[in-house]
């Protein structure tokens, strides 16, 4: 039997940095993943946005504290992550979005958020080129950034070894054992484990290994594709985003990357449920119609490659974190609902902090009061 203070299930956008975190305050953490590296579950897939632009105070605070560790990580340590603070801009084109985010402004700015309405002269400076028949407007955080997911990723990896955590890779969990209300053993194929804590932040897997103990979280996968086309010189700074549906799909985005490509990404309509992370051939005909049609200077550029991710997804897309009631040693950093990426690295923090003091800290404490297991699951996120 293995034993360590801290025992990660999962070594991907939360997990990793989570190592990192707990790592550096002393705790002895060893991190179990069924992939033969670490990100190669959901976080290789992300995009790369990282904004701290939602309507959910849990989720900007979380937002806020991982633009500021990744800022810090490129700034004042020097480590490339291809991080580039170009803000992100939802954009209007009727009185129903202009309605919706102006209303949000008050619950974000309170948060807060540095973020404001401008007109459409500001939003054409920001996006040369972009449609203005009927542009209202839109709301925009310039604080708001993107990065590379692999590099971000790697980079916590490899400050996690340093400060002394253990990666096993090509390691699946089994079964888990309990007694007394709290997690005694984790079996895996080629061990067995006990720790103070467990985390389980498997990302998609997340409900299949809680089952494992007994417990149901509503965390179901569903499909999404991106893309990314040829690099060429800047002619965009934000992330735009556009939140009108239409019959065959939700809201889409797209930004210009420190190295000059446009990644893009849309939500399909219905949803697809499920782990097929094979791309499809209907992907880009709908989502370059919709980005075209608002944007039409990307006409001419040349798509490289598409792939299809999963986002972990609960029923008001909102992520679940804390302690269930069943478990008192089972921690939960789950459901982040394709927003990982963006929510890892203060989520680590955030999480590594409650670990190690054996409670959260006051600031923190609305954080796991919102995104509790045991909320009711009404309504979903506008901004999601």
């Amino acid at each position: 039997m293995k034993t360590a203070d801290v025992l990660i299930l999962g070594a991907g956008s939360v997990g990793v940095p989570l190592a990192l975190y707990c790592a550096e305050r002393g705790l002895s953490v060893t991190v179990l993943e069924k992939e033969a590296s670490w990100g190669r579950g959901q976080n290789r897939a992300a995009i790369g946005g990282i904004r701290a632009t939602h309507s959910d105070p849990a989720k900007i605070k979380i937002s806020q504290e991982s633009i500021r560790i990744v800022r810090s990580l490129q700034e004042e340590r020097g480590i490339d992550l291809e991080w580039k603070a170009g803000g992100y801009l939802f954009v209007a084109y009727d009185a129903v979005r202009e309605k919706a985010f102006r209303e949000l402004l008050a619950i974000q700015k309170a948060a807060g958020l540095d973020i404001d309405w401008i007109g459409p002269d500001r939003v054409r400076e920001l996006a040369p080129g972009i449609r203005s028949e009927g542009l209202l407007g839109g709301t925009y955080s310039p604080g708001d950034g993107f990065a590379s997911p692999l590099m971000v990723n790697t980079a916590f990896h490899r400050l996690a070894m340093q400060a002394g955590a253990e990666f096993r890779f090509g390691e699946t969990v089994l079964s888990m054992k309990t007694d007394g209300g709290k997690i005694i053993s984790v079996k895996t194929d080629k061990g067995e484990y006990s720790a103070g804590t467990v985390v389980n932040a498997a990302g998609a897997d997340a409900a299949e290994l809680a089952s494992m103990v007994d417990l149901e979280i509503p965390v179901h996968p569903d499909c999404h594709e991106a893309g990314v086309t040829e690099p060429v010189a800047r002619f965009m700074t934000p992330m735009l985003v556009d939140i009108r549906p239409d019959h065959e799909s939700g809201n889409y985005y797209f930004y210009q990357a420190e190295t000059g490509q446009v990644v893009f990404c849309i939500t399909p309509k219905p949803q697809v449920w499920g782990k097929d992370t094979d791309a499809t051939s209907g992907f880009l005909p709908l989502v370059l119609r919709r980005m075209i049609d608002l944007y039409p200077r990307l006409r001419n550029l040349k798509v490289r490659r598409t792939w299809r991710g999963m986002y972990p997804m609960t029923p008001d897309g909102l992520p679940i974190v804390g302690r269930p009631r069943e478990l008192s040693n089972l921690m939960l950093a789950v459901g982040m609902c394709g927003q990982g990426f963006m929510l890892g690295p203060g989520l680590g923090k955030i999480l590594s902090a409650t670990i190690a003091d054996g409670k959260p800290a006051p600031a923190d404490a609305h954080v796991f009061e919102e995104l509790t297991l045991y909320r009711k699951f009404e309504g979903m996120e506008l901004l999601k």
